[in-house]
């Protein structure tokens, strides 16, 4: 009877999670592109657990190909698959990730809808290895992303902006031993300055341990995209390969710096010293009330403080380098830059005051964000049915906004979309979008980014920096190679010629 009763529950649990796997692999995807279908939705055929992932064969395919910074547009190389589908089926399909089906959105109407309800069209659970790097206020919904959002909002102040003097100085040292000219991969510069801007405004006085965190997140980042891009097996991320246990440990590393800076933090604070204002103490304070149900718990305090480090340090370094790489290209628009803020600040150093008055260097900065988006698409899931525009989608699908696309697209911003024309933006954004969410570059609308006017000050003050001292030109190193890791990086670095000028527009 005993075997008896052992054999049926065997075969009972046997038996359900053939089940759950059958309808998970097979019958679930095939229901969801059967009803999607049924709705005139274009899109590949679902192929079992792989999906559309074998697609990464392309993308490495066109990575391997550098292009002509003036001639050749990025999407190509940035977004081959997406591409190729759009030319194929037009501006809304589905492709596949692994058994979900991803829906792509093109239309600046439905792109609003999904912007504006933020609890219907929610950020989609992170993969299991995208969460080792970050899944605070960037990964949050609903009613805790409002309290983290409104928790660390005051951490992004002006006066929190420090100068890069630094990485300045060690340029001009650069250049005086060369003469008055040198050649300088700006890249791994302008990265170390904002880590360091990063690092200061996260945690003050201890900015070097918030440093060491930013140097494992690089590796770290690197090590995912490299996992993600193997075939799609169930698991993967569990198996003891060397690259998984790399990711393991640091990890552990930094959760460890994490965990030992915030206990001398609370610490000092028992100690009687004052609290500072960096994203630390704010967030540590909030700890305080957590009991209330109003605060953050030290594992919020932690995933907070990565999703700070990944989101704001790639944003602003990111669109720096881009912005120089397309101001070496467009000499008249440097020359403009430089008139600015020299009839500004003129050969005094810059204040954050000041920064208002730049509208030049905002258009180029709204340009350079238009064409090189740090991000270049946002993803949002679907758990229960929904309308979007004239469409009926189901639970379990999610929305893809390809920014890129968007702001590069010929039907939304002219024959000249793949040009750079800081011009477009004189009037401000809402005309140089006839008031459509087509330029989206830090999300829009509720869920805009938090640090969006953070990073743009910061950038400001990095380039009137730059500009007061020197012109820039493309290296005949250089290579134009965008290419995405977690954000749309130069592949190959970014070496330019530095030529010193004092200031003299």
């Amino acid at each position: 009877m005993e075997m008896f009763v052992v054999y049926y529950i065997t075969v009972t649990i046997v038996m359900w999670w053939t089940w759950r796997t059958l309808k998970w692999v097979w019958l679930k995807p095939k229901m969801l592109e059967c009803y999607l279908r049924a709705q005139g939705l274009p899109g590949t055929p679902y192929t079992p657990l792989v999906g559309d992932m074998r697609n990464f064969r392309v993308l490495m395919k066109a990575r391997s190909k550098p292009i002509n910074l003036l001639t050749e547009d990025i999407i190509p190389r940035v977004m081959p698959v997406t591409l190729n589908m759009l030319q194929t089926h037009g501006r809304t399909f589905f492709t596949w990730l692994g058994p979900i089906p991803i829906i792509t959105i093109m239309n600046p109407e439905q792109i609003k809808q999904v912007f504006n309800r933020v609890y219907d069209f929610q950020k989609p659970h992170t993969l299991p290895l995208v969460r080792l790097i970050a899944t605070g206020l960037v990964f949050s919904d609903g009613d805790k992303w409002a309290k983290h959002r409104r928790i660390i909002n005051p951490a992004f102040h002006r006066e929190k902006i420090k100068s890069c003097i630094e990485v300045v100085s060690e340029w001009e040292k650069l250049v005086s031993d060369q003469g008055s000219s040198c050649e300088v991969d700006v890249w791994p510069w302008l990265v170390n300055l904002s880590a360091d801007v990063i690092s200061r405004t996260a945690f003050g006085s201890s900015y070097k341990q918030g440093q060491r965190i930013f140097q494992l997140q690089a590796e770290l980042a690197q090590l995912i995209i490299l996992s993600v891009q193997k075939s799609y097996i169930p698991g993967w991320q569990y198996l003891p390969t060397k690259g998984n246990r790399r990711m393991i440990a640091i990890d552990k590393e930094i959760k460890a710096v994490l965990r030992r800076t915030i206990s001398n933090r609370e610490i000092a604070i028992e100690a009687g010293e004052a609290p500072s204002d960096d994203l630390l103490s704010i967030l540590l304070e909030s700890n305080l009330g957590q009991a209330q149900g109003d605060g953050m718990s030290i594992e919020d305090v932690m995933d907070e403080c990565k999703s700070f480090y990944i989101a704001g340090q790639e944003t602003t370094s990111v669109l720096l380098v881009w912005t120089m790489v397309l101001l070496s290209q467009h000499k008249d628009w440097q020359a403009r830059a430089l008139q600015e803020v020299m009839h500004v600040f003129g050969n005094k150093e810059p204040d954050t005051e000041g920064m208002s008055q730049l509208k030049v260097m905002t258009m180029i900065f709204y340009e350079v964000l238009r064409l090189y988006p740090p991000v270049i698409q946002l993803n949002r899931a679907i758990h229960k049915e929904m309308k979007l525009g004239d469409l009926t989608l189901p639970g379990g699908v999610q929305i893809t906004l390809p920014v890129l696309l968007v702001q590069r697209d010929t039907e939304l911003w002219g024959d000249d979309a793949a040009e750079f024309k800081p011009e477009r933006f004189q009037e401000g954004i809402s005309k140089a979008t006839k008031n459509q969410v087509s330029f989206f570059p830090f999300g829009w609308g509720h869920r805009i980014c938090i640090g969006q006017s953070f990073a743009l000050l910061e950038a400001k003050m990095a380039m009137a920096l730059i500009l007061q001292r020197f012109s820039f030109e493309l290296s005949p190193c250089y290579v134009h190679a965008p290419y995405t890791v977690i954000t749309l990086q130069p592949q190959f670095g970014a070496p330019l010629l530095l030529h010193q000028t004092k200031g003299v527009p």
